[in-house]
């Protein structure tokens, strides 16, 4: 896989090298509010973002594996979105229900809904974005997910606000997949102008006024948005490549917040004790995991594997590299946040991961584990780990990597790193995308047929509660079985001025329509 690609699927994930020195191992925890600040904010005024600089090549195409991320929320909307514990609700679309197999859906638009060129937006335009997104000439990373069971001709009109997708293979949970950031509804025939989507035309609460890739742009308020007016006037976007850079522009009030930075702890508490900024932790955003390569010598054995995971405690992982700034994961990819997460936790014994080793002729196991600057907690989640799998008879030693070709010369090539997703992904997509046989996110290389089949058996499923019971069956042999251990979910500590309030994320976008600046 691309750096590009997977940089991409990590999208809004990528807190870069840390500022100043690493996390500080024992240090006393964070006191940071798990909710961001609140308060009654003033009806106008402009926000200053700073973001990472991306390529001369981005795109406000939302379907692009190069797409202007930090805009996307505030210009689009989604057919459906997801809540804080994964589940699909509204957002273009009012209602939506399915044949009794679900290989049908069919989604009610919101009648009356403009884009900001004064079109009314209709089913052909969500047509036109699905079979945009499926393009193989637009490489949409969403498509890798959608095309395994809907093509361009399975997609209709039916009336101006009705769609309807007929799908290859049953998928109770279909809904959910259209709530990706890729598929924000556009314009049709929009896709090819200018190469920005059209002028970046949406029916988000914000309308483009200025854009120039990896430059400086601006969004304004958008009066006729269909759930109201934003609080903001605009938002100023400034693109900083260094993170030491971005968080000088905050302490030195040249920005108001910093978007796709995460903080290490260190660097939160110099934001923290500065006049006039502070921070803000998203729960459970950042999933960090350590997989080990599969098809390696070292981890084919299943019993090594098994060793691995018994042989460290994520609770003192988290307490150690995070300062407590998250949760533990207990080797579960799910977030603890969604619903239908599998709540029993596998034992913490290195006596039983020792005798394991012993058994499949591995005792004393000796291995470098790769880490890098990419981002900030990495390093102190190696260090920890390697710390607690001692007791085991595990030797680790920590190779730091450069972060510039981490994921191109590390990953999936060497048999025991350090890596991280975003939260925020559905259950369906989450599961699929990076632990299914043979898909090309599937990090460790991990291939269980029964594993496959829950997954086939789950999609399958209309019954709710059914569903969820096949979902858990599959974390349980992740747990048991997987070669991808989840040590932590982390917290992710975002810098802004002390007047931003009502700031709001989930899954990597803000509520753009309620930030605003204090009164």
């Amino acid at each position: 896989m691309s750096n590009v690609n997977r940089r991409t699927f990590l999208r809004g994930a990528l807190g870069l090298a840390a500022v100043g020195v690493g996390a500080a191992c024992g240090a006393p925890a964070l006191d940071i509010p798990r909710t961001a600040a609140s308060g009654e904010a003033a009806v106008g005024g402009i926000m200053r973002i700073a973001r990472p600089a991306a390529s001369a090549a981005e795109t406000l195409d939302p379907a692009s594996s190069l797409s202007a991320y930090e805009y996307l929320g505030a210009i689009y909307n989604r057919v459906v979105k997801l809540d804080r514990t994964g589940r699909t609700t509204p957002d273009l679309a009012l209602e939506w229900s399915s044949n009794p197999d679900a290989t049908e859906w069919t989604f009610r638009l919101r009648p009356g809904v403009r884009f900001h060129d004064g079109r009314e937006l209709t089913a052909r335009d969500v047509r036109y974005t699905m079979r945009h997104i499926l393009d193989p000439a637009v490489a949409s990373p969403q498509a890798t997910v959608l095309s395994t069971m809907l093509d361009a001709n399975g997609i209709d009109a039916v009336d101006a606000t009705t769609v309807r997708f007929r799908l290859g293979t049953p998928n109770a949970e279909f809904p959910s997949l259209l709530t990706a950031y890729q598929c924000y509804v556009i314009p049709e025939d929009s896709a090819d102008a200018d190469s920005v989507a059209g002028g970046g035309v949406g029916t988000g609460p914000f309308r483009l006024a200025s854009y120039v890739p990896a430059g400086r742009g601006s969004v304004v308020a958008n009066d006729d948005y269909f759930e109201g007016r934003p609080t903001l006037d605009g938002i100023d976007f400034f693109s900083i490549q260094d993170t030491s850079a971005r968080v000088n522009a905050l302490l030195a009030r040249q920005v108001d917040l910093l978007a796709q930075t995460n903080l290490d702890n260190a660097t939160a508490r110099v934001v923290i004790g500065s006049a006039g900024t502070t921070v803000a932790r998203v729960e459970s955003a950042q999933w960090y995991t350590i997989p080990m390569l599969a098809t390696s010598a070292e981890f084919r054995d299943p019993l090594v594997r098994q060793a691995m995971r018994l042989a460290y405690d994520p609770e003192q992982v988290l307490a150690t590299a995070l300062q407590g700034t998250g949760a533990a994961g207990w080797d579960n990819p799910v977030p603890p946040t969604m619903a239908g997460r599998l709540t029993t936790n596998r034992p913490y014994d290195p006596d039983r991961a020792r005798a394991l080793l012993k058994q499949a002729g591995a005792e004393g196991l000796s291995l470098p584990i790769y880490t890098s600057s990419y981002e900030p907690n990495f390093t102190p989640i190696a260090i920890a780990f390697a710390d607690q799998v001692k007791a085991a008879g595990i030797n680790l030693t920590i190779t730091n990597a450069a972060a510039d070709s981490y994921y191109t010369s590390v990953w999936m090539q060497q048999p025991l790193m350090v890596s991280y997703w975003f939260t925020g992904r559905p259950m369906d997509q989450l599961l699929n995308q990076v632990f299914r046989s043979g898909s090309g996110y599937n990090e460790s290389a991990w291939s269980n047929p029964q594993f496959d089949a829950l997954l086939d058996a789950a999609r399958a499923d209309t019954d709710p509660a059914g569903r969820e019971l096949k979902y858990q069956e599959a974390q349980q042999l992740i747990v048991d079985d997987g070669a991808d251990m989840t040590p932590v979910f982390g917290d992710r500590l975002v810098g802004m001025s002390q007047d931003v309030v009502n700031y709001d994320e989930y899954g990597f976008e803000m509520d753009y329509r309620r930030l605003g600046l204090r009164r």
